[in-house]
């Protein structure tokens, strides 16, 4: 009887994995076998000129202000818990310092440069993406090719631009950041963080107020002013996805990773639960949320020079931001009132 000997390679692991489970998808494979996307990648770079993985190398920021070239391309956003997918072009593309910007009515992302470490060209089943990740393998963001909206031509030559001179199959990356721990409520200034919160003027001022008073995000709500903030059920974002659907309202949607924040302005239509996702499936715009990961649901409200500004704000176990939910507004516009009633009789 021969011996049978266990796979040695990290290509070998992924090929026995991906035969015992056909369906999953590669950000599974990578946690169950103890490493990352962007490792998981580079063991298909075979270093040839049609290599289904092609590592990519330059200056990021200049490789993203020429998607604009591609035309009509799927832009695809997610952590642990939610994937947010949506199509169109890649419009007005600007940076300041490793801050950027993508300001289209479709594709709208605020980038944070300083976390992409890896690029790859990926050829998968006839698809083609460009995919990106932190130091440590993990994926910031995705940028798909549309069969016959896609400019092809102009993304193999964005390829060959910034094609890496070295093609390694291993790829060596940095150990994963370690979770900032939270401070102990007794040593928080509360009245005064109170106060701040009662004197907002901007949403994004918002931030400076956590790192203020060294809170965190999910320790900031429960010590938050009681008139502002209300925990509510894990169920909420699906009636209030339903509740959107069925009123016509638009809505906001903010999905990040560590390197991009994905934003959805507009309907959604076509809300779909399927086993422990909640989906939404409309034609220019998917979200696939993992029910289950959401272990805290609050509405927040948030003074601004236009009024109130409300969001219902879910969390996982470990009180990272899994997504956001606002009403359709823009600065200088206050929200809708329609939008604070549908999130007031949730």
């Amino acid at each position: 009887m021969p011996v049978l000997t266990a796979p040695e390679t990290l290509a070998d692991r992924w090929t026995a994995y991906q035969q015992a489970n056909p369906k999953s998808r590669i950000r599974d494979a990578a946690r169950a076998l103890g490493t990352s996307e962007a490792a998981l990648l580079a063991t298909r770079n075979n270093g040839q000129p049609d290599s289904p993985v092609i590592a990519l190398a330059g200056d990021f920021k200049e490789l993203l202000k020429q998607v604009p070239t591609l035309g009509r391309v799927m832009a695809l956003t997610r952590n642990d818990s939610v994937v947010h997918e949506r199509k169109g072009p890649y419009l007005s593309v600007s940076f300041q310092g490793p801050m950027g910007l993508v300001l289209g009515e479709d594709i709208d992302l605020r980038l944070f440069m300083m976390h992409w470490q890896h690029g790859f060209a990926v050829s998968e089943n006839g698809r083609h993406s460009l995919q990106f990740f932190a130091a440590d393998g993990e994926a910031l963001h995705k940028i798909y090719v549309l069969d016959g909206e896609t400019d092809l031509a102009a993304y193999e030559a964005l390829v060959d631009r910034f094609r890496a001179h070295d093609q390694p199959a291993r790829l060596i990356t940095g150990p994963t950041p370690s979770p900032t721990a939270e401070a102990a409520d007794a040593g928080i200034d509360v009245a005064g963080f109170q106060a701040a919160w009662r004197g907002l003027q901007d949403t994004h001022a918002f931030f400076g107020l956590l790192r203020e008073f060294g809170l965190s995000r999910t320790q900031a709500l429960r010590l938050g002013p009681p008139e502002l903030v209300r925990q509510v059920d894990n169920q909420t974002i699906d009636r209030a996805l339903r509740a959107a659907a069925a009123e016509a309202q638009q809505v906001m949607i903010f999905v990040s990773s560590r390197g991009c924040i994905q934003i959805h302005t507009g309907p959604v239509e076509r809300i779909v639960p399927t086993g422990p996702w909640l989906n939404v499936l409309d034609p220019d715009f998917n979200l696939h949320l993992k029910l289950e990961d959401v272990a805290q649901s609050w509405v927040v409200q948030k003074p601004t020079a236009d009024g109130i500004v409300t969001s219902l704000e879910l969390f996982d176990a470990q009180g990272n931001n899994i997504l956001l939910l606002f009403g359709k507004r823009k600065p200088g516009i206050p929200e809708q009132e329609s939008w604070r009633a549908l999130v007031a009789a949730l």
